[in-house]
This record gives structure tokens, C-alpha cells and sequence, in this order.
């Protein structure tokens, strides 16, 4: 049996088979395991996931893949993620319990195969014993839609009351409008954008935050570029350029509790 002090440590991780964005697991991942705590990753069979690979190349975005895809700092820790222990050795969904873990981080990604992790019953249950427990929840992106999804014992979503942010319409409808020429709807993973979808499960509209205009991928040297949210042990973030202020909020909290 783990004993406590150990159990404060591990963060869960759930992915996809395919398609999930390389700098949204990435970022957090690091900057997790820099602070000390240990990430396990799951996957639906226990398989490696494999992330969206135009995020990692930038094949297929045409002119905009360097403004699009992952910067050098996702693809770094990317890179590093990807050869780790604890990547290549996920646990199965089915073999998740809350009891296991002080927190879970759910990454986003736009691609057709998200909708495995974004539509599966088992990952929402699992996340609404997070939010009971009082256990750290980390969402971005469309990790964000996830857990709008997931429903406490009480009928509702667990953001029913919460404040939070997720990836923006203006961003989602961009990047559509920039590349759905050629690619058509990789960037609308469902016609409803996330920002609706999500919004459509508070408490009320002013509980979803856009906060600044993203211009600008943070970093570890410019955490303020990246805008992040927190409620209580609900923590939230919009897109890969918030990434690293995300990764560093979620620390600090576990910092604190532990």
C-alpha cells in the first residue's frame, strides 16, 4: 500500500489514443516532475498515445505551420515526454482510482481522435470523484470541454459554479477560418466551438473568462503572456501558449497542499 507522503506526489494524466496536443501534456509534465511530482499517464488500453503529429511537424498547415503548430519550447519538452518511463508504461483507463492520486491534469487537442477521451463516460465519472474528493483538477484547452462534460452526484456539471476559461471562440474560429481551405474541419472538433459548449454548462455566462488577447506563447521566462484561472482545486487554461503558466499554477497549488 502507498503511504501518503507518496500518494501527495503522483498527478494523473489521462490521453487519447491519438491526437492530443504535444505541448499541453508536455509543458505540465515537465514542470511537474522539475517540482518533484510524478505523472502517470493513462491511455485507454494501457498503449502509448501517440500526439497530434501536425502539432508536432506542422505538415498540412500550409503557410501558417509555424504560427500553428508547436514552438521550440513545446517541442522540447515534447521530446523529452515522449522517451520518459512513465509515457511509455500508461495504465489502462480502466485501472484508474481516484484514491491513487492528489490531482489529474487533463490536456486538450483538437484532431478527430480526441473525441475517444472527450466523449468517454468512464473518464467523466472519474473526474467527478476528482472534484468530490477535493483533489486537484487541471483542464486546457479542450481538456476544459471534458471536464464541462463530467456531471457531480447532483445532476450537474462539476464547472456548475465554478469560474473558468478554455480555448477562446475568436482563437478556434481563427484557426478554421486560417486553414479549413484545404484541411476543412481539423480545427472544429465538434460544430459547437468549445467556448459554448463549456459556457453552456455554468451556473452563468460571466463565470467563463477570455482574459487578454493571446498574442504571444508564454514561456518559463514570460509567464505573463499565459493567462490561467484558478477556483478552489480547479485550475484551467485556454491554448499551448498558456502552457507554462498552467504547468506552474498546478505546482504551486500541489506545493502548498502537500
Amino acid at each position: 500500500m502507498q503511504d501518503r507522503a507518496s500518494l501527495s506526489k503522483k498527478i494523473l494524466t489521462p490521453l487519447p489514443s491519438v491526437d492530443f496536443d504535444p505541448t499541453e501534456a508536455a509543458v505540465p509534465w515537465k514542470i511537474l516532475k522539475d517540482h518533484g511530482f510524478t505523472v502517470v499517464f493513462s491511455t485507454p488500453a494501457g498503449q502509448v498515445a501517440t500526439a497530434d503529429q501536425k502539432m508536432v511537424s506542422g505538415k498540412g498547415l500550409g503557410i501558417w505551420a509555424r504560427l500553428l503548430k508547436a514552438d521550440a519550447k513545446g517541442l522540447s519538452a515534447y521530446n523529452e515526454m515522449r522517451v520518459s518511463p512513465e509515457f511509455l508504461h500508461p495504465l489502462p483507463w480502466s485501472e484508474i482510482r481516484c484514491g491513487d492520486f492528489a490531482g489529474i491534469v487533463l490536456p486538450g487537442g483538437h484532431a478527430p481522435g480526441m473525441k475517444e477521451y472527450l466523449e468517454s463516460s468512464f473518464l467523466q465519472k472519474t473526474i467527478a470523484d476528482f472534484f468530490e474528493e477535493q483533489k486537484l483538477v487541471g483542464a486546457i484547452c479542450h481538456g476544459v470541454v471534458l471536464a464541462a462534460r463530467s456531471q457531480s452526484p447532483r445532476g450537474q456539471s462539476v464547472l456548475w459554479g465554478r469560474q473558468t476559461t478554455a480555448l477562446l471562440k475568436s482563437q478556434e474560429l481563427s484557426a478554421w477560418a486560417l486553414t479549413g481551405l484545404w484541411m476543412r474541419n481539423y480545427y472544429r472538433t465538434y460544430p459547437e466551438t468549445v467556448q459554448s459548449e463549456v459556457t453552456r454548462h455554468l451556473a452563468q455566462k460571466n463565470d467563463f473568462f477570455n482574459g487578454p488577447w493571446p498574442l504571444q506563447r508564454d514561456s518559463l521566462a514570460h509567464l505573463r503572456r499565459g493567462f490561467v484561472l484558478q477556483d478552489g482545486n480547479y485550475i484551467s487554461a485556454r491554448w499551448p501558449g498558456d502552457a507554462h503558466a498552467f504547468g506552474l499554477k498546478l505546482a504551486q497549488f500541489l506545493l502548498k497542499g502537500s
